[in-house]
């Protein structure tokens, strides 16, 4: 009886309020795709469930799975703490089953430190605009400036880390880069070499940070 072939891990990042949590849903619905559900200090927002969005957990608790070594990636962002269970994901990829993360560059940074037996594809999305990523932010916090304000202020630092990503994407409009986000991960699992254009995304970036 032939071996069952592992997983892969995708990896998508992006600035908050850039449309990766959306993205990441869709493309859960794709055939042997599985959300890695992390656990998480936040409160949930108001169409949030716990076990499908979030495990949420208290600081106290965290802590305790952080010394049990049990995450195989933490970070805190935005005062609050966000991690992955390592023997659920792994579990996961032994059984055959695509495992996408929606988390910040700090906990790919983690999971590419761990040099796992597992492909991994990483996948960065870019905002249109500034002013776009803002009413987004706005529409997702219930019109909280203050909020939005507060994420706004780590967008530039969020999106200098797209360098260190496979592939690149401007999240415009929704079935667009969902489509150039399948097509990338298709592509990488054959070993075909597509990559962006690098100059078109550099331009983009420059125009985000000014």
């Amino acid at each position: 009886m032939a071996e069952k072939k592992a997983g892969i891990i995708v990896i998508l990042s992006s600035p908050s309020g850039a449309g990766k949590t959306t993205l990441v849903k869709k493309i859960s619905k794709r055939k042997n795709f599985n959300i890695s559900i992390s656990h998480t200090t936040r409160k949930p927002r108001a169409n949030e469930k716990n076990g499908r969005d979030y495990f949420f957990i208290d600081s106290l608790k965290f802590k305790e799975l952080i010394k049990k070594r049990k995450f195989l990636e933490h970070a805190k962002v935005f005062k609050n703490y966000y991690g992955s269970l390592r023997e659920s994901v792994v579990n996961k990829l032994k059984r055959g089953e695509n495992v996408i993360f929606d988390i910040d560059w700090q906990g790919t940074r983690k999971i590419k430190k761990k040099k796992l037996n597992y492909k991994i594809i990483t996948i960065f999305i870019l905002p249109p605009s500034k002013n776009e990523l803002f009413n987004r932010l706005l529409k997702r916090d219930k019109k909280d400036s203050k909020i939005a304000s507060e994420r706004m202020k780590q967008f530039k630092n969020d999106v200098m880390h797209w360098k260190d990503y496979d592939y690149t994407v401007i999240n415009d409009k929704i079935e667009e880069c969902y489509k150039q986000i399948t097509n990338y991960i298709s592509n990488s699992i054959k070993k075909n070499n597509l990559k962006p254009n690098m100059e078109f995304i550099k331009n983009h970036i420059q125009k985000l940070i000014n």
